[in-house]
């Protein structure tokens, strides 16, 4: 049944997205309810554990709004983990303490590869439930971010087992054997799209798949082994809900090299990672998409003057936004969990100002 929600009472993030003139560049971060804010960890605390905190909706609006509360941010962003979706595919995820997400039953042959099958989502509610009661509680004071991981990033921790560093298991797969991790990839495709939507019919705003890994492929495999399965979620994506646009973003760390392929492949707008210089990659894609990025999250550990100075130099890099542009300020990558809550304060103010002084 369709729910009723709050109207938007601020919807910049939203038009710079769809390259619509906004009267500032508007903001959010990356993992930016997390543990870098005490509060978060109080009630982390107070849920037992991370899948404690994620899978209960109450915790999961808690600390959505959290970073809300402290900073004049543009955005929410729900909080949850890319690893959801193999969860319910049954590969059986935990945290260990201090260890990263671990898969009881990985992909490792052909058999548990061919009895791989798209999630009931009926096993993810409870991802849904929150985001239907983030939308509520943030009474339209914001607008309400879905995600996702992609297709091949989950195919990287779902071979794995959990984190790599050198992504062994999985390329030997990718090589050894194109038709099975293919078809990892097209079932992973094919749950994410209806996953994403299911999100947006929750209440979702706006949704982001993350291409975490997609950095460590080759030129030429990316396109086929990441890119391609992006562009089929992008294509599966509710375009609107409700009479309302959903716009999209994409986003491969170490993708600066295909930028102008990834702005193709349907999304609304792109993510940069801080490795790209804001100005170039806006004239490489043209009028295509609008950007998001792309500050290194490590200024952050700076003092306050020079936080200010690289937020200037990033948004001067970019320019003045032009009817056919846009621009999110964001960071490169997530929010380090050691950052000083009050250097946010700082990027924050120096983002909304200096962004404001540019357009006059």
């Amino acid at each position: 049944m369709p729910t009723t929600f709050a109207p938007l009472k601020n919807d910049t993030f939203l038009r710079a997205l769809m390259r619509q003139p906004t009267d500032y560049t508007p903001m959010w971060l990356m993992r930016q309810a997390g543990r870098y804010l005490p509060e978060y960890r109080a009630t982390r605390a107070k849920a037992g554990s991370f899948m404690g905190l994620a899978t209960n909706p109450d915790y999961a609006t808690e600390v959505t709004l959290q970073p809300l509360d402290r900073y004049a941010l543009d955005a929410a962003i729900l909080f949850s983990d890319i690893l959801t979706v193999p969860d319910a595919m049954g590969l059986g995820l935990s945290f260990a303490e201090g260890e990263g997400p671990r898969f009881a039953h990985p992909l490792r042959d052909e058999a548990a590869v061919r009895a791989l099958h798209a999630p009931d989502l009926g096993k993810l509610q409870y991802v849904f439930d929150a985001v239907t009661q983030i939308r509520r509680e943030l009474n339209g004071r914001v607008p309400l971010i879905g995600f996702s991981g992609s297709p091949w990033t989950l195919a990287c921790y779902m071979v794995e087992g959990g984190g790599s560093d050198d992504f062994r298991l999985v390329k030997a797969m990718l090589y050894d054997r194109p038709d099975l991790m293919h078809h990892i990839l097209s079932v992973n495709a094919t749950a994410v799209a209806a996953y994403l939507n299911a999100q947006i019919e929750a209440g979702a705003q706006a949704v982001m798949v993350f291409d975490t890994w997609g950095g460590a492929l080759a030129d030429g495999v990316y396109q086929a082994f990441s890119l391609h399965y992006m562009r089929e979620v992008i294509r599966q994506l509710k375009r609107e809900h409700e009479g309302v646009r959903i716009p999209s973003i994409v986003f491969t760390k170490g993708g600066g090299l295909w930028l102008e392929e990834i702005a193709d492949c349907g999304a609304d707008a792109v993510g940069l990672d801080w490795t790209v210089n804001l100005g170039t990659a806006r004239k490489r894609v043209g009028h295509k998409v609008a950007l998001q990025g792309n500050l290194d999250p490590n200024v952050l550990f700076a003092k306050p003057d020079q936080i200010r100075a690289e937020v200037e130099r990033l948004l001067n890099s970019f320019g003045k936004p032009t009817g056919d542009s846009g621009h999110v300020f964001n960071l490169g990558h997530g929010i380090s969990q050691f950052t000083p809550p009050e250097s946010v304060n700082a990027l924050v103010d120096a983002v909304h100002q200096i962004s404001r002084a540019l357009r006059a």
